[in-house]
């Protein structure tokens, strides 16, 4: 793995990310018929891809309800542009995983959909 020092800071590999997760985010009481039906959807046109558990509560530094769907980085050129696409309204976060979930879920993220304010104080600790 090679690091490539440029003006500004560093380039690194993308052969260091080991998997991507989507997270998609939804409202319990208004919007969990959508993610659900987006999830259904997933599982069947991506077989490769799993499935987290749902989260009404909120865990990590999501600031609301999710599933996550993790991924293998070949999957990326297929599923993203179907999330783009099929993502039926709800806000999904997508990031690498390098090895480092603050930089992953920060720097590293694109954002399908209204960017969430992430509680980050969760990654620092």
């Amino acid at each position: 793995m090679t690091e490539e020092t440029i003006p500004g800071g560093k380039v690194t590999d993308p052969g260091r990310i080991s998997e991507y997760h989507a997270h998609i985010y939804y409202d319990p009481a208004i919007s969990r018929d959508r993610a659900s039906a987006v999830r259904d959807q997933i599982a069947a046109a991506f077989p490769e891809a799993r499935l987290g558990r749902w989260h009404d509560q909120l865990v990590g530094p999501h600031p609301q309800a999710m599933y996550q769907i993790a991924f293998p980085p070949a999957l990326l050129p297929r599923l993203l542009p179907w999330l783009m696409l099929n993502r039926l309204g709800l806000t999904v976060l997508l990031h690498p995983e390098t090895g480092n979930d603050l930089i992953d879920h920060t720097d590293h993220a694109a954002w399908l959909g209204k960017v969430l304010p992430l509680r980050l104080d969760v990654l620092r600790r």
